[in-house]
């Protein structure tokens, strides 16, 4: 079993992306009714006298408050999480240590570090953009850099997981 198929994905009542859980706890969760399938593997995992499809996206039945104001701090760690893992110039995936953090308008030219001016680049990105503005480097972003909308999933670290997880974070 591969890696991301041994993992779940929690939603909130609301849909909004809660945790990453293990099969086990995905199926005590669903086992207790306390929450529902929204989207399932073809693989059945059987047991003598119960069969269920493995649960790729869960979500909980009764809404779970999440605290809105909750202070995240800004780190390599964080900005990457944030942005998927992912360049944001050329789209490439490699290996998280091979990505850096790049200010979008460089600090040498006051860019200060704040969430709205920190991308993930890979080093070959981030060395051709060099002390220029993606403008100047004709290089495009591929997503306008924001405070995370779900600190859960930048919280909980690497969330490449799945492919249907994507229409859910």
């Amino acid at each position: 079993m591969e890696t991301a198929s041994r993992a779940v994905l929690v939603l909130n009542a609301t849909y909004e992306p809660l945790n990453i859980v293990s099969v086990q706890r995905a199926i005590v969760l669903l086992l207790k009714e306390k929450a529902e399938v929204v989207e399932a593997a073809q693989t059945k995992l059987r047991a003598e006298c119960y069969s269920i499809s493995l649960p790729l996206v869960i979500r909980l039945v009764a809404f779970v408050p999440v605290p809105r104001h909750l202070p995240l701090p800004l780190t390599r760690r964080t900005v990457i999480a944030r942005d998927l893992y992912t360049c944001q110039y050329c789209g490439g995936q490699p290996n998280k240590h091979e990505l850096t953090v790049d200010h979008v308008i460089p600090r040498s030219r006051g860019g200060a570090t704040t969430w709205e001016n920190a991308v993930a680049a890979c080093s070959a990105c981030n060395h051709r953009k060099g002390d220029r503005t993606p403008d100047e480097a004709k290089m495009k972003l591929l997503a306008k850099p924001a405070r995370p909308r779900f600190v859960a999933i930048v919280l909980m670290g690497e969330v490449r997981g799945h492919s249907t997880w994507q229409k859910y974070l």
